[in-house]
């Protein structure tokens, strides 16, 4: 799943390809993909790009004073093309095409979601906010607002709820999922069941560093990548997400993993759990 660093990196790629560019078509392969109808669809063709930004997760490429709105979800990405084909995509449930947007010099860019599970969304709206997703999310990690106090905030008001789903929850913080939330609390040294608001200060400073650091670190490698370059990257510097079974660069003990229905964590036993292996099950516990 694309996360605060990826889409920032997106959308800094895509700001330099599309600014000053208009948008002559938009194909829609999926029509299960776009979740809003007014403005339509067909209202930012003939129009020209002003700008490509960030919210969290989502992408907002501002066009003819409105806003073209993408969240890659699970398996989306965004595919650049030099030369789009001439015919236009023919919609199928069977494609991993969502959606294909058209510039006016005959380039553009394949919007793509891999698997069965489609949950990639796009919507054209006025405002950002006018998509409920961006209008309730949390505070970003590395803005200004984003202060020792309150992150402070946000565990305690979480009470008891594990950490890890806490930093996740996109109300919580915004950008932040799965792969991010192993590596910071393997760099906090925090185990991801651990109760959000049993930190002690000094590991509240830890955790609140540890997020200031992993994701400002990752959001530099990317900057400046393009979109094909950029899972690569983050794979490459993974620490322990996705990584179990190997050994832990930290330490030298084999990172494990958590399997849920859907998802799973990593994390690494002697830097985060005291050495105790969690128990692999939903709503697990550490093992005594």
């Amino acid at each position: 799943m694309p996360e605060l660093p990826e889409v920032e990196a997106l959308a800094l790629d895509l700001s330099g390809r599309l600014e000053g560019r208009a948008i002559a078509k938009v194909h829609l392969a999926a029509f299960s993909a776009l979740k809003t109808f007014d403005p339509p669809l067909s209202a930012v063709e003939g129009a020209f790009v002003e700008g490509v930004t960030r919210h969290g997760k989502f992408l907002d490429i501002s066009v003819g004073g409105l806003h073209l709105v993408l969240h890659l979800a699970r398996a989306g990405w965004v595919r650049w093309r030099d030369e789009v084909p001439p015919v236009p995509p023919r919609p199928s449930t069977k494609s991993t095409l969502a959606a294909r947007i058209v510039l006016d010099d005959d380039t553009g860019l394949d919007v793509t979601e891999a698997g069965t599970r489609k949950s990639l969304a796009l919507y054209v709206v006025r405002s950002p906010a006018d998509v409920e997703g961006i209008a309730r999310l949390g505070p970003d990690p590395l803005g200004d607002g984003f202060t020792l106090q309150v992150l402070s905030d946000i565990l305690q008001k979480a009470g008891r709820a594990q950490i890890k789903g806490v930093l996740r929850y996109q109300s919580n913080i915004a950008g932040i999922g799965n792969a991010y939330s192993d590596e910071l609390l393997h760099a906090a040294r925090l185990s991801p069941f651990k109760p959000s608001n049993s930190l002690t200060q000094t590991e509240l400073e830890t955790l609140y560093g540890a997020i200031r650091g992993v994701i400002g670190d990752a959001v530099t490698r990317s900057r400046g990548l393009a979109a094909s370059q950029l899972k690569g990257e983050k794979k490459t510097n993974m620490a322990v997400h996705g990584r179990a079974g190997e050994a832990c660069p930290v330490c030298g003990d084999v990172v494990r993993e958590v399997s849920f229905a859907d998802s799973s964590l990593q994390y690494c036993p002697t830097c985060q759990t005291g050495g105790k292996l969690l128990a692999d099950r939903r709503m697990s516990k550490l093992l005594k």
